[in-house]
């Protein structure tokens, strides 16, 4: 559940929403050989009966009353749905304290889905980077340019997340690159309960890069980690220069901004240098790399920030070994 926008508020009346904020505890026994438990919070008790397309079930035995979800998982299309919640919805009776104790179950659950994420990309070795934005950035742009370019040097796959469709997987795809779409409904950020489903469809990424494009937006995904190694956050030019002020928290919690469009800078009246400012006020240990997704300026010195990053992450995780 996201508070600060009510995405997956467990308040909604039913068939409404269905989201991060339910909390009813079932495991996943999966044919690939893993099970996965899930934490989800009910104020009310019931009981579940899941039949799943993939030939395993789920039951669920509460007090009151009983649910049968039909649940039909995703095709070899790589492509997953999540529901989300409505925003803005008040709760007669549900107290500021309330709020906050499910927030920090809600992170709490999903830092412990991160580290079951980070664990898996160490063993791997994979280097994976959350990205970042508003809706309209350049991040798929960008990230197929960076896909383009790097491909024969690495293995690489992306996960896509977006409320709806599958244009930004497919357009991966297109560079030869598994992607897998997460499409999260009302929902408006990834968190890493998702991601670790999605990982069970890709490929093996030994010593390979995972990019995760995050939903469009500056605010909710800020607060989950999925278990990677960075956050890349990806400011367009044209999008103004007081961003980092009005969004604090999601550069703080970046560890790279990707200042893109540099090409249309002779174009608008755009302060560059006061926009790396606000960054750095907000963020003292932010670095800055201008970039054109289009045009590929900058983008030789992101990809030796990567290199940089990657092997100091796989250094780091051999010597812990």
């Amino acid at each position: 559940m996201c508070t600060v926008c009510g995405c997956g508020d467990a308040s909604v009346a039913p068939g409404q929403a269905q989201g991060h904020a339910h909390h009813h505890d079932h495991d996943h026994a999966h044919g690939h050989g893993h099970d996965h438990s899930h934490g989800h919070d009910h104020e009310h008790h019931h009981h579940h009966d899941h039949d799943h397309g993939h030939g395993h079930d789920h039951d669920h035995s509460h007090a009151h009353h009983h649910h049968d979800h039909d649940h039909t998982h995703p095709a070899a299309s790589g492509s997953i749905d999540f529901g989300g919640g409505i925003a803005g919805v008040h709760v007669p009776g549900l107290t500021q304290a309330r709020v906050v104790q499910i927030e920090r179950d809600i992170l709490s659950k999903n830092d412990g889905y991160a580290a079951e994420n980070r664990a898996r990309f160490a063993a791997a070795g994979t280097f994976a980077l959350n990205f970042v934005s508003s809706p309209g950035s350049g991040k798929t742009t960008l990230l197929v340019k960076a896909i383009t370019d790097l491909k024969d040097q690495h293995p690489i796959a992306v996960i896509e997340g977006d409320q709806q469709t599958a244009n930004d997987a497919e357009r991966i795809r297109a560079t030869g690159a598994p992607a897998i779409q997460i499409n999260t409904g009302k929902g408006c950020h990834l968190d890493a309960h998702m991601v670790g489903h999605a990982l069970e469809q890709l490929p093996p990424m030994q010593g390979g890069l995972l990019f995760i494009e995050n939903v469009g937006n500056l605010v909710c995904p800020a607060a989950f980690d999925l278990g990677e190694a960075h956050k890349v956050a990806v400011l367009s030019i044209t999008e103004g220069e007081d961003k980092p002020l009005k969004y604090p928290h999601m550069f703080a919690a970046s560890d790279l901004l990707l200042l893109n469009k540099i090409d249309l800078l002779p174009h608008l009246d755009f302060d560059l240098a006061a926009t790396i400012e606000y960054a750095r006020r907000v963020n003292p240990k932010i670095e800055v790399l201008t970039v054109s997704a289009k045009t590929g300026e900058g983008m030789p010195a992101f990809y030796a920030w990567i290199a940089k990053r990657a092997a100091a992450a796989r250094a780091a995780a051999t010597a812990a070994e």
